[in-house]
């Protein structure tokens, strides 16, 4: 387990900077960042470079013995190009461009832009890619942030119709695949397409899918020419991006598919307001069903699934890049950190399959926008919360180090599909449907049950997994149709949820009975479906003892299909609510209606006993449980302490402590 810290020598009188490594050194920190946003300082004007600043910070630092990550500073370009050429800023939906002053403020299709990004990635490749003491490569920082990940500019349009040109080939074959027959809206020349901006008040949806995935290409493409540029340059070392957890606006199983890791930014206290209206259930009430958390970890079960998904992006071990050691300056109330806090952050990152923790920042800004925020220094440079937390984890290294030696191996996978997410986002049917919510739904089910899981896209292989959850498939072609066969038959066990298999690849609705491609595997079909009322619900008759109650929000009816198919729910009415069919080996199992967190997790319950699922520990209400090895990791997030049995031991867990069990 390795720790490390954001450093900003640019920020700090270069007199200091000694005496920061010293203290790094000290703290036993093994890696420093730097360089993310100082491309001004490195190319003052176009071509002119001043390396001295940067190469005495590195010199510092590494008569320390500390090695050295560099990022390439190409979020926030200099003014001197913004404003000898405005036509890189991002024009956002309303056709209104940014301006300078913040970050990701550039169109990743402007030529110019790209020239000039090459230019300084390879002059910064030139001066240090061969140096010892650098170890490794940030890509920019954050793509997407702030609302950035989709660009309207003439660029972009241009750029979005040679993408369309390549994907359809024809005029023909995109307009029946968007379907532009309807409302005339059909294509003559690829110049008549332009991204689908505010202007239109009613977009189609298959074209606003292309635009999201073109979107997200674009970012793919524009870092991909500074990993190729890297990868000659400054070979052996290296080379990551800090993604952002549940971000939704970009492809980011696409986006690692060529990095040599993944790492994200965890900022707990950020946004857990907002991400729990994103998340639990509408209507949610957290004083009766929410475990009282303690006020200053933010929302463990939410920054799990990012830490997850982050994982699951390469399903090997992950960096947190940015690890929030304190209060910070941009969520909505920005409570303080006890001592005690950024050590159970840390634990959870390595729970989750983190094997490296880099703290934002070392030292608390006096400059601009993060003045209010925190890190391992106070303003005025002595030690905060966080840096005392990371004294205290000098004890546990070793252990840390032994648990990381074995990576999370669960065996259940969550399926994570951006295509459905982008489907169900732009055409909702219901304006609160939300994708990511029915999703949390089971992966809350599943940490109150205490069972790992992975985060995966239909890409990954899903043999080695004896339960997938599928979720609302909503988009499904037919390489993932066999993909989702191919397990089945195999002896894997799928759970589908509602909407799936409803619209191709194009964002069309099928024309085979629903659930459309998935139809044979599960062997029933969707009959008829209706969105609820919040007053409306439907009463369940279940020969499965852990699922009762009632089917609101979202009903589906389903008939079987096959022989061989089993009804093991139905409504009041009789109509068939969940179905199980076997197939091959294994078999599929389709939920017909939105279930409740606990009806998930009587669902998961009922299914883990089934097929001997490994439950790691019997959790109270705010208690999480990983696994790494035959350690079982129980992690308290309240203030009060709990007894937990794990591994056939009962084991006390203190308020905000970490207790591990070895088996």
């Amino acid at each position: 387990m390795k720790l490390g810290v954001c450093y900003y020598p640019e920020h700090w009188p270069e007199e200091r900077w000694a005496i920061d490594a010293r203290m790094m050194r000290e703290l036993q920190l093994d890696y420093v960042r730097v360089a993310e946003f100082a491309w001004s300082l490195m190319e003052p004007a176009a071509g002119e470079y001043d390396w001295g600043w940067l190469d005495r910070a590195i010199d510092t630092l590494a008569a320390e013995g500390l090695p050295v990550i560099l990022c390439t500073p190409t979020a926030t370009p200099p003014a001197w190009l913004t404003r000898s050429h405005p036509d890189i800023l991002r024009m956002d939906s309303n056709r209104q461009y940014r301006d300078h002053g913040t970050r990701r403020h550039v169109c990743p299709n402007s030529p110019v832009y790209q020239k000039f990004s090459r230019q300084i990635v390879t002059a910064m490749a030139e001066r240090y890619g061969d140096d010892p003491r650098i170890v490794g490569w940030q890509i920019d920082n954050e793509f997407g942030g702030g609302k950035t990940g989709r660009c309207y500019c003439p660029f972009c349009q241009t750029a979005f119709q040679t993408w369309l040109e390549i994907r359809y080939h024809s005029l023909e074959a995109l307009n029946q695949a968007w379907g532009t027959a309807f409302w005339s809206q059909t294509y003559t020349a690829w110049d008549e397409i332009t991204p689908p901006h505010d202007g239109i008040n009613y977009k189609n949806p298959s074209h606003l899918l292309d635009f999201y995935r073109f979107s997200s290409d674009s970012l793919v493409s524009y870092q991909q020419e500074q990993i190729d540029l890297l990868r000659v340059k400054s070979p052996d070392r290296f080379i990551t991006h800090n993604f952002m957890g549940l971000f939704l606006d970009v492809e980011q199983f696409d986006l690692a598919r060529t990095l040599d890791f993944a790492t994200w930014d965890a900022y707990p206290t950020g946004f857990p307001d907002r991400q729990r209206a994103m998340l639990y259930p509408l209507n949610w009430d957290a004083q009766r069903n929410r475990p009282v958390y303690a006020y200053d970890v933010g929302e463990p079960e939410i920054i799990q699934m990012a830490n997850d998904l982050i994982r699951g992006l390469k399903q090997q071990p992950f960096w947190i890049m940015e690890q929030q050691c304190g209060h910070i300056n941009w969520a909505d109330v920005n409570p303080g950190v006890r001592p005690g806090t950024p050590r159970l952050w840390t634990w959870l990152s390595m729970a989750a399959g983190a094997d490296t923790v880099v703290y934002f920042r070392w030292r608390a800004t006096l400059l601009s926008h993060e003045q209010y925020h925190s890190g391992l220094l106070r303003h005025d440079g002595t030690p905060d919360v966080g840096f005392e937390d990371v004294k205290q984890l000098a004890e546990e290294r070793d252990l840390l180090a032994k648990l990381t030696e074995k990576p999370p191996q669960p065996e259940v996978a969550m399926v994570f599909d951006y295509d459905s997410l982008w489907a169900l986002t732009i055409n909702p049917h219901r304006r609160d449907f939300s994708y990511l919510r029915l999703q949390f739904a089971f992966y809350h089910a599943l940490q109150r049950l205490g069972i790992p899981v992975d985060l995966v896209s239909l890409k990954s292989d899903l043999t080695r997994y004896k339960l997938v959850l599928g979720g609302p498939l909503h988009i499904v072609n037919e390489q993932e149709a066999e993909t989702l066969h191919h397990y089945v038959e195999m002896g894997g066990n799928l759970l589908l949820g509602i909407r799936s298999g409803f619209k191709n690849d194009s964002s069309v609705v099928t024309d085979q009975p629903l659930p459309g491609l998935l139809h044979n595997l599960t062997g029933a079909t969707v009959t008829h479906w209706q969105s609820l009322p919040a007053e409306a619900a439907l009463p369940l008759r279940s020969i499965w003892p852990k699922i009762s109650g009632a089917a609101g929000y979202w009903t589906e009816f389903l008939q079987p299909a096959s022989d061989r198919a089993r009804v093991l729910v139905s409504y009041e009415n009789g109509e068939a609510a969940l179905v199980a069919n076997p197939h091959g080996s294994g078999q599929t199992i389709y939920l017909g209606w939105y279930p409740t967190i606990e009806q998930a997790k009587g669902l998961l319950e009922t299914l883990a006993d089934q097929l001997s699922i490994e439950r790691l520990a019997n959790l109270p209400d705010g208690v999480l449980a990983a696994k790494r090895g035959n350690h079982t990791i129980l992690l308290n997030f309240t203030d009060q302490p709990y007894e937990v049995v794990a591994a056939g031991q009962t084991v006390a867990v203190g308020p905000r402590d970490v207790k591990v069990v070895e088996s």
